[in-house]
């Protein structure tokens, strides 16, 4: 008798300590719909805003919720959006690609619905206006493989006064040149910070980019790098990996 007690007794610790761990795995899955979720960096289109290997933390309750929230890439039909509102010009916003919700992209909100949207020699221009632009010296833009290459970097200002920094590497690039597009209700004009080196709103989907991004394809707001690695170092002895810890942008705020 005293085995079978004893065999009842592990079975309902066992049983308990699964409802717990059950437990605490519904709220993370929660908190990771609702709250925020990590999400990693692996190209360089916003340089140098975000650098490749940038591990960020999206708040998902900024822009409210619909599908595009769920955690761990699950997808399912489209629907509504609750407690949603749109984002201000200048955030910098994680969201589903329209051509295939189960990859999440980073860029940053250029045009709000109803806005005119131009690009001439580069520049932005919003409603007729060419956007705030002053150079800001030379950066380096980083490569997967851990080269760099030099580019021009510009400190951008958009209406409203947020201001932030780009790099150009080219004086033409491919894509200096977009005719004026009105952005319809619903939707927003995305563009990456390295603007020779973003799939964005200036290309349609068919063609690789963003096309105008529907506000329901939405996931959060970009707010923090929690942690960064320089991925040149994968292909460098394991012992020199540690040295590829970028200090400094851990904790780092996302403007």
């Amino acid at each position: 008798m005293a085995t079978d007690t004893t065999s009842r007794t592990g079975t309902r610790r066992w049983l308990r300590g699964a409802g717990e761990l059950a437990a605490l795995l519904l709220v993370i899955v929660a908190a990771k719909a609702a709250i925020a979720e990590p999400f990693y960096v692996p190209s360089g289109s916003m340089e140098p805003t975000l650098q490749i290997g940038d591990e960020l933390v999206a708040t998902k309750f900024s822009y409210g919720y619909s599908a595009a929230s769920l955690p761990f890439g699950l997808t399912v039909p489209e629907s509504g959006r609750v407690l949603g509102r749109l984002p201000a010009r200048g955030d910098v916003v994680v969201f589903r690609w329209p051509g295939d919700a189960s990859q999440t992209w980073v860029k940053r909100v250029i045009g709000l619905p109803g806005d005119r949207i131009a690009v001439q020699g580069g520049r932005v221009w919003i409603n007729g206006a060419p956007v705030g632009l002053r150079p800001d010296g030379e950066g380096k833009v980083e490569r997967g493989d851990g080269a760099t290459a030099p580019a021009l970097r510009a400190i951008e200002t958009l209406p409203g006064g947020v201001s932030h920094p780009i790099f150009k590497l080219y004086a033409r690039g491919p894509l200096d040149e977009m005719a004026e597009v009105t952005v319809p209700p619903g939707d927003l004009f995305v563009m990456g910070d390295n603007r020779d080196n973003s799939a964005d709103s200036r290309l349609s989907v068919s063609a690789g980019g963003v096309g105008l991004l529907p506000v329901g394809d939405l996931v959060g707001k970009a707010e923090l790098v929690v942690a960064s690695w320089d991925l040149g170092r994968a292909s460098q002895p394991v012992w020199t990996w540690p040295a590829g810890l970028r200090l400094d942008r851990f904790l780092s705020a996302i403007e």
